[in-house]
């Protein structure tokens, strides 16, 4: 069964969504990054997965009241793709396979997440995608470990991200790519996230707020 991982930091602990923040402020910054962060969890409790945890950046915040609905996982040290690593190595041999998803793209589908669960639910290697307009993504899953120095081979956050994931991961089994989305970075991205939040086909009611 596939279970999934919210990575998130904790307001008041890490700054968080600093570009997005020195655009609208950032008391408005925190109020839509937790408000996109719960209807993320919503969707993936809805798709059915095996289990659905936050994976939480600051090891103190492991019992912050903010993510007490679901329970949590410490990201743990080092760089970014150290910690993906570890979350979802981790995953993968407790459940079998996993998926890692982001805390900015909350107009995603449950379906959507529905679908990668059966794929990776699957003997043979397999991985999923789900890429951003940016050129990074809002989701990767896979059904087997993937050793550390993969994931930390890869420049993050730039324009080529996705890409070079796709290069760099896709000898560890056959690729499905699912929707691509806006992640929410700077302002600008604001209004491409609402049209395609309000174009989904049914929204649950923490993206109905959001919205």
């Amino acid at each position: 069964m596939t279970a999934a991982a919210i990575f998130v930091k904790t307001p008041g602990l890490s700054p968080l969504k600093t570009r997005l923040a020195a655009d609208i402020g950032q008391q408005a910054a925190e109020r839509w990054y937790l408000r996109a962060a719960n209807a993320v969890a919503e969707i993936a409790a809805a798709a059915d997965l095996a289990a659905v945890y936050w994976a939480v950046a600051e090891p103190e915040a492991l019992d912050h009241p903010t993510w007490a609905n679901l329970p949590c996982l410490e990201q743990g040290t080092g760089s970014l793709g150290m910690r993906m690593a570890r979350v979802h190595n981790g995953m993968v041999e407790r459940h079998g396979s996993a998926l890692l998803l982001g805390a900015d793209a909350p107009q995603l589908d449950p379906d959507w997440l529905s679908e990668a669960s059966r794929w990776l639910k699957h003997s043979t290697p397999r991985l999923c995608l789900g890429p951003a307009h940016d050129g990074g993504f809002w989701t990767f899953g896979a059904n087997r470990v993937i050793p550390e120095s993969h994931w930390c081979s890869i420049s993050y956050s730039r324009s080529d991200t996705r890409v070079a994931f796709e290069r760099e991961m896709g000898q560890f089994g056959a690729w499905k790519l699912l929707p691509v989305v806006t992640d929410v970075d700077r302002a600008a991205d604001l209004d491409p996230m609402a049209a395609e939040l309000a174009n989904l086909p049914g929204l649950l009611p923490g993206q109905r707020r959001l919205l």
